[in-house]
């Protein structure tokens, strides 16, 4: 929580800071979030996600100190969670199951997983640019994620198996149980921390068009340093990041 208010006083500053601007620009923006989820622990909950493909949208304001200079901010819907597939921890157990089980035994099944995470977010970066006709960009900046929902969607057949080799399947008098549907979509969202922060980064391309407009192709990777997980111990220690790339159009409001 404080990270967050030292992120929203710094967002305030800068956007009073841009008073001095000498253009102001708006925009909208749209592409695809590739997102990981990078595990912190040994913990086999949260190990082995890999990358999904997810969406972003939302709108940016691009505030110029200078010809080269200039705070940019978003806000922006953000894809991120990942996805597994294989032998893997069931962590919903059915109740019949658990009961022929001892407590605490972890048990394991091949599915596919995916852990679907929506957050609303606001970077706020340093942005330098150079060029003419043609506008590169580099920026970089912290940004605050606000977590909108949380899914774990499963999906295939499986035994239940004492081990993650797959060799010990769990058996009833000797005769193993036979596979189970996990089709299912759980909403973990009471289980993942509210508030994500981290930095993110990126470079670009902007393209002016007649005298007011300016498309702008943006490639930009974000790092969360926030343990998603309220339950770490139980659940695992996950970060998100990921990767956005994202087509957008501004508009000049004013120029001094």
């Amino acid at each position: 929580m404080r990270k967050s208010i030292i992120f929203l006083l710094l967002f305030f500053l800068m956007v009073c800071s841009s008073s001095q601007a000498q253009q102001v620009k708006l925009g909208i923006n749209a592409g695809i979030s590739i997102p990981e989820l990078r595990s912190k622990s040994s913990n086999e909950i949260s190990k082995d996600y890999k990358s999904r493909l997810a969406s972003v949208f939302g709108a940016f304001a691009d505030f110029n100190i200078s010809n080269n200079f200039s705070i940019k901010t978003f806000i922006n819907y953000a894809g991120q969670g990942g996805k597994r597939t294989g032998m893997q921890p069931v962590t919903n157990i059915p109740q019949d199951l658990a009961l022929m089980v001892p407590p605490g035994t972890m048990l394991y099944a091949n599915f596919h997983n995916v852990s679907v995470l929506n957050y609303l977010e606001f970077p706020v970066m340093a942005k330098w640019e150079w060029g003419n006709s043609l506008r590169y960009y580099l920026n970089l900046g912290p940004y605050i994620g606000f977590l909108l929902s949380a899914k774990q969607k499963t999906s295939g057949s499986s035994q239940f198996f004492l081990d993650k080799g797959g060799s010990m399947p769990v058996s009833i008098q000797g005769n193993p149980l036979p596979a189970q549907s996990f089709d299912a979509t759980t909403d973990v969202k009471s289980d993942i921390n509210h508030i994500n922060f981290g930095f993110t980064g990126g470079a670009g391309i902007g393209k002016y068009i007649g005298k007011s407009g300016e498309l702008v192709l943006d490639v930009r990777a974000a790092d969360g340093l926030t343990t998603i997980q309220k339950d770490s111990k139980k659940n695992g220690n996950n970060h998100t990041g990921g990767l956005f790339i994202t087509l957008g159009y501004a508009k000049v409001l004013h120029a001094k």
